[in-house]
């Protein structure tokens, strides 16, 4: 089981990333993270169990199935590289414009630097780049007290708390 950061704590987490299109996406063991080509190709009362979800790549679009991911349990957004910020945005409007209410989780090449926006963004879980610690990147979050831009988190940046 893979060592997360969920809800401000390390937590074990059973879910499996599924890097690859299976040629059998209803075999996989659960619970598993799949491309989003693959989770849609599973059958609706398969994916409305609770044991699959899907996984974006970035800048991949998802707009068409939007009304599925809404269904989704848990969306996991894949960061190919560090500098390769797109799932920030996209995180923000799944949250903001669509309303998805479950839980978003960062997987990839996602570092200790990012987790503080990660979590503004609309971000629930990260699952840190092999080799990061989760104890040491969660500390990280108490690095800022105050906000400066507006974001999913809805917390009041400075300039609009100094009226």
């Amino acid at each position: 089981m893979a060592r997360i950061i969920r809800g401000g704590e390390v937590v074990e987490d059973p879910w499996i990333l599924v890097e690859e299109s299976p040629p059998d996406p209803v075999a996989v063991p659960r619970p598993a993270m799949l491309p989003l080509s693959a989770w849609l190709s599973l059958p609706p009362e398969v994916r409305g169990q609770g044991d699959t979800a899907p996984w974006l790549a970035s800048g991949e679009e998802f707009e068409e199935a939007v009304d599925a991911l809404l269904q989704a349990p848990l969306i996991a957004l894949h960061f190919p590289v560090f500098r390769d910020g797109r799932h920030f945005s996209t995180a923000f409007l799944l949250r903001k414009r669509y309303g998805y209410r479950g839980e978003l989780r960062a997987v990839g090449h996602v570092i200790r630097d990012q987790l503080f926006y990660l979590t503004r963004c609309g971000f629930d879980s990260v699952q840190l780049r092999e080799g990061m610690d989760p104890e040491a990147a969660l500390a990280s979050l108490a690095d800022f007290s105050l906000v400066y831009q507006p974001a999913a988190d809805d917390r009041a940046p400075l300039l609009r708390r100094r009226s």
